[in-house]
């Protein structure tokens, strides 16, 4: 019997970060091999975002029980992929896509195809006895990637206490991963005693970063990280950059303005645009996520104009993981890098897929983890295989998030003198 058919598929329902359900399954092959692929799920959610299907029984976990998922799974998926090959993967995510038959995943649920489809890329590459990065990347697999990692977690992250969703950092003096994550592990805890020095409440955002009670501008966050990289000894964007993920499309109003609450602001599009223009020309920030809202096109093509060739602008719900999204913006001119979550798309090959148009388009892929994350690792094995170049996971705190860091310091040590490691030099391809 062929070594690498599937003998079989079970799920469950298991936890995420938050405590929220979420579905688990194993893939078994009849040469011994199995995978496990557990789903994360995302507070801060695009509506163009492929669709977890969850129970709304308000009587099971405030309706987020993902029981109907599992029942998906094993008397529909696993049904259909009893006795086939695991190593084709195209194949079978092309089948769990044609068995749900929606364009958003929404009859099997997406999280229940995801799944399923990580679960069968781990049993093959455990069955073909070589890492998972390698089994999908090939022998070219190599690139560590830079970190880009939330130190302040506001927004839909932190019940909204700032409009602005997370002030994250790059290491982008740093020469391989281990140096660049230790340098970040050490702003998160300057940045910890400068909240102690201005009388923040030391508390946890749902991705590890800090919760910033207190704060009365969205700016005082910015303040208080580059506070945070001087205190840990490090030179504000020339060995250690800002990140913002703007997720502005939380604060976008049905009148095409942008609302911060907490200085009881509007803007109009252009006034917005102005915003962020001034935060980049004041602050050490090479990178923006999610700068205008996701059907704000018109919005995104300008602040790309603006600051398109001088700060990377990067495509969460404007883009959502499809394909056909990322090709419209190229063609647009709108923004210049695109964030990768599996859990937006729904499968392996999809994923790679976007990956690989983002790269073809001269686009930069940053692949992403979720707010409500499990202890899941395929990410890092994603970002190793297609040699994307950046990896965001959430803070340097948090076990599902400091699992996906140990296992790129395990790759590397595994890759050795054959690991490459770009580091800021990565941006030379989007930015003049």
């Amino acid at each position: 019997m062929n070594p690498f058919a599937i003998t079989e598929i079970k799920a469950r329902q298991v936890f995420d970060s938050r405590s929220v359900p979420t579905v688990e399954v194993d893939v078994h092959l009849a040469g011994g091999g199995w995978g496990r692929g557990t789903v994360p799920s995302g507070a801060s959610t695009g509506k163009f975002e492929a669709l977890e299907l969850r129970d709304g029984d308000a009587g099971s976990f405030q309706g987020k029980a993902v029981y109907q998922a599992i029942g998906h799974v094993e008397s529909i998926i696993a049904p259909a992929l009893l006795g086939l090959d695991a190593t084709d993967q195209v194949a079978i995510d092309q089948l769990l896509c044609q068995l749900d038959g929606t364009e958003n995943k929404s009859r099997l649920g997406a999280n229940s195809i995801l799944a399923v489809s990580m679960a069968v890329a781990w049993a093959a590459a455990r069955g073909s006895n070589v890492p998972l990065y390698r089994y999908l990347g090939g022998a070219n697999a190599k690139q560590l990637p830079l970190p880009m990692i939330q130190i302040i977690g506001g927004g839909a992250h932190a019940r909204a206490t700032t409009d602005l969703q997370d002030y994250l950092v790059i290491p982008v003096g740093s020469t391989s991963f281990s140096q660049g994550y230790e340098m970040v592990v050490n702003v998160y805890q300057a940045t910890k005693k400068v909240f102690e020095r201005h009388g923040k409440p030391l508390a946890t955002a749902d991705e590890g970063g800090f919760w910033p009670t207190g704060f009365s501008t969205n700016e005082e966050g910015l303040q208080l990280l580059v506070e945070g990289i001087e205190e840990a000894g490090y030179q504000p964007g020339k060995e250690v950059a800002i990140a913002l993920d703007i997720a502005s499309s939380e604060f976008y109003e049905e009148d095409g303005s942008y609302r911060l609450a907490l200085e009881n602001r509007s803007f109009t599009r252009d006034e917005f645009i102005d915003y962020l223009c001034d935060l980049a020309d004041r602050y050490p920030i090479i990178s923006i996520e999610d700068g205008m809202a996701e059907t704000d096109w018109e919005g995104s093509r300008k602040l790309t104009e603006r600051i398109g060739k001088r700060l990377q602008l990067i495509g969460d719900d404007l883009f959502t993981t499809s394909v056909p999204r990322i090709q419209k913006g190229v063609r647009q001119g709108v923004y210049n890098s695109v964030l990768i979550k599996m859990n937006q798309i729904g499968t392996i090959t999809e994923t790679l897929d976007a990956i690989e148009s983002t790269k073809s388009a001269g686009y930069l892929p940053v692949i992403s983890a979720r707010s409500g994350e499990t202890e899941d690792a395929t990410i890092v094995h994603l970002a190793i295989a297609t040699n994307a170049g950046q990896l965001k996971v959430g803070s340097v705190a948090r076990s599902e998030r400091t699992v996906k860091w140990n296992e790129v310091l395990r790759i590397e040590e595994e890759l050795g003198a054959a690991a490459h490691y770009a580091g800021k030099d990565i941006f030379k391809r989007i930015l003049s």
